[in-house]
C-alpha cells in the first residue's frame, strides 16, 4: 500500500481504489470494484478556503458501512447532519439580514455550499445506482438532494433580499438627493431676492447717517433705494422659480 493513500490501512478495500487515490483526492465521486464501494465526499468547505477536506465512506460487499468518521451508516449520516446545520444557521442569518453587507457576507458562504451540495447530492445518485438494494443510502440520497434544495433556496432568496436593500438604499439616496436639492433652490430664491438690495446697499453705502452725503438729510430716498432693492429681487426670484410652458 501506498504511504499517501488516505485509505486507512485497516480497510479491506481493493487495490483499484488505493491506486486510485492518492494525497490529492479530488472531486467528490464513487467507485465501485468487486461488490466494494468507495464514497470520496468532502467536508462542508469553508469561504476562502480553496482546498477540501476529504471525507472516505466504505461499503463492504455484506453491506457494512465504514468512514473515517466512525462506523456504520451512522457515519454518512453525520457527515450530511454538519452540512444541515451550517445550512440553517446561514438560513437564519438570512432571515435577519437586513443590510445589503449582510446578504453579501450570506453569499459569499452559500456560493461553496451550494457547489459541494449539488456535488454530494451526485455521488449519491450515482451510489445509488452502483447499489441499488441499500435502503439506508437512498435515504441519504434523498436528504443530499434536500441540501441541495435548500442551498439553492438560501442563495436565491439571498441575492433577492440584496436586490431589495439596493433598491431600497438608492430610493433612499433619491429622496435625500432631492431634498438637498430643494433646499439648496430655496437658498437660491432667498439670494436672489436680496441680491439688488445688496448690490445697492455696496454701490452707495447706504446708511440713514452719514450715507449718501450730501443727501443724508433726506431719508425717503434711502427708503425708495431700499424699495427698489425689494421689488427687484422678487422679480428675480420670480424670474428663477418660474415654470417653464409644456409644449
Amino acid at each position: 500500500m501506498s504511504s499517501r493513500s488516505p485509505l486507512p490501512d485497516v480497510w479491506q478495500v481493493p487495490q483499484v481504489f488505493r491506486s486510485r487515490l492518492r494525497e490529492s483526492v479530488g472531486r467528490q465521486r464513487a467507485m465501485s470494484a468487486d461488490g466494494h464501494l468507495l464514497l470520496v465526499l468532502h467536508a462542508p468547505p469553508k469561504p476562502n478556503e480553496p482546498k477540501r477536506e476529504a471525507r472516505l465512506f466504505w461499503r463492504a460487499p455484506d453491506g457494512a458501512w465504514r468512514g473515517t468518521l466512525g462506523p456504520r451508516i451512522a457515519a454518512l449520516q453525520q457527515h450530511l447532519a454538519e452540512y444541515d446545520a451550517l445550512l440553517a444557521t446561514l438560513d437564519e442569518a438570512a432571515d435577519r439580514a437586513d443590510r445589503a453587507d449582510d446578504f453579501l457576507a450570506i453569499l459569499h458562504a452559500i456560493a461553496p455550499l451550494r457547489r459541494s451540495t449539488r456535488n454530494l447530492y451526485e455521488t449519491l445518485q450515482e451510489a445509488r445506482e452502483m447499489a441499488a438494494d441499500d435502503a439506508d443510502l437512498i435515504v441519504c440520497r434523498d436528504q443530499a438532494y434536500a441540501l441541495q434544495r435548500r442551498a439553492e433556496l438560501i442563495e436565491s432568496e439571498t441575492r433577492a433580499g440584496l436586490d431589495c436593500a439596493v433598491a431600497r438604499r438608492a430610493e433612499e439616496q433619491a429622496e435625500y438627493s432631492h431634498r438637498m436639492a430643494l433646499a439648496s433652490h430655496r437658498l437660491n430664491v432667498l439670494a436672489a431676492m436680496f441680491l439688488p438690495l445688496a448690490t445697492l446697499s455696496s454701490v452707495f453705502s447706504m446708511s440713514l447717517r452719514p450715507g449718501l452725503d450730501p443727501y443724508d438729510r433726506s431719508p425717503w430716498l434711502f427708503w425708495s433705494i431700499v424699495l427698489a432693492g425689494l421689488v427687484s429681487g422678487f422679480c428675480l426670484a420670480l424670474f428663477l422659480t418660474r415654470r417653464k410652458r409644456k409644449g
